[in-house]
């Protein structure tokens, strides 16, 4: 009887262990799983009336191969979705004309893919845009094209075009973050998270890309973009490093810290490494979250923002630029003259 006794305890110990190993995982996993989606069920329903897979890659890499059935908007998603200055379109019946005629609805599934790390944030420009449109069903394949090969599936070159459907826009304001807003963050108002998708040099403004460098005042935390996506060894290197998959283990390391009840918002550059983080947001659950669309770009070159760095704010070097420009100018100067004379021997 004793030894039943003892046996018990000792394996209602080692379950008690064993669920405390699995807490942080089970923790960690996302809320709404939903919003993305795998080879598989991609392949099960890229033929069907009520889903449209998008390819965000540039028309030539569609040319080329892409998924059977997927349709392209003829320029890489984060050029379609914005204007020339990388804001989203204020006019939303473009939005309505554009969507209706690649044969999106209303009630249509939409899937966005990419292929690499250089393309990610073209495919989570275009979820982002669609949550902003109001749509409620915009998915992201997760690893975009390396996922499907993986999956043993082929490319192909015939391009799909749909029949065209009826888009109307519900607006929802929130998700797009104000330059208004953003002051007030600046400011030390309100109770909203902030949160920097940028590199570390960008952040405390070692990388300039605007008129100054540096982050807004009161910013919660810096999380770069590429540091929040999955991790694993580099056959070639044996070191570990970033690939295009969104992984929860590694966006609640970074986030797991926020309060998922705040009002958050994430920024960038040019308001499209946040798009990820946006996604990333509304995976874990995040109730209020928003991405600023300005970003740096716009903040960083406005003469009266208020701007954080550790040295204070840091300007762009625009003497060293335009002598760099000179230079260039001389070389294309002596090359035009070079290629005259190779002409004029012939």
């Amino acid at each position: 009887m004793q030894r039943a006794i003892r046996n018990l305890t000792l394996f209602a110990i080692l379950a008690v262990f064993l669920l405390a190993l699995a807490g942080p995982a089970q923790a960690a996993g996302w809320a709404n799983p939903d919003l993305l989606v795998d080879a598989d069920q991609v392949k099960a329903n890229v033929d069907k009336p009520n889903w449209v897979v998008v390819d965000c890659r540039d028309l030539k890499a569609y040319a080329k191969g892409h998924i059977p059935g997927a349709i392209s908007f003829g320029n890489r998603c984060k050029k379609v979705l914005r204007d020339p200055t990388s804001r989203v379109f204020t006019d939303t019946s473009k939005y309505e004309k554009l969507l209706g005629k690649a044969g999106i609805g209303n009630d249509t599934h939409v899937v966005f893919y990419y292929d690499g790390l250089g393309t990610l944030t073209d495919a989570t420009v275009g979820f982002w845009v669609l949550e902003y449109l109001g749509h409620d069903k915009a998915h992201l394949l997760n690893g975009g094209l390396d996922a499907w090969r993986k999956g043993g599936n082929r490319l192909g070159k015939e391009p799909t075009m749909k029949e065209p459907k009826t888009f109307k826009a519900n607006v929802m304001k929130s998700r797009l973050a104000s330059m208004d807003e953003i002051n007030a963050i600046a400011r030390g108002q309100g109770n909203v998270q902030l949160v920097d998708s940028r590199s570390g040099k960008e952040h405390v403004g070692k990388d300039i890309r605007a008129v100054r460098g540096g982050h807004v005042p009161h910013t919660t935390i810096n999380a770069s973009h590429i540091d929040t996506l999955k991790q694993e060894t580099n056959k070639k290197t044996g070191k570990m490093a970033a690939v295009a998959y969104l992984d929860p283990d590694a966006a609640m390391k970074h986030f797991g810290s926020l309060d998922k009840k705040k009002r958050t918002i994430g920024y960038c550059q040019t308001g499209t490494r946040s798009t990820m983080t946006y996604l990333q947001f509304r995976l874990l659950g995040f109730e209020d979250p928003a991405n600023w669309d300005d970003s740096w770009r716009v903040y960083g070159s406005d003469p009266d923002s208020n701007i954080d760095a550790p040295n204070g704010p840091q300007y762009w070097n625009f003497a060293g630029a335009n002598k760099k420009i000179k230079k260039l100018e001389k070389k294309v100067k002596k090359l035009e003259a070079m290629i005259e004379k190779l002409s004029a021997g012939k």
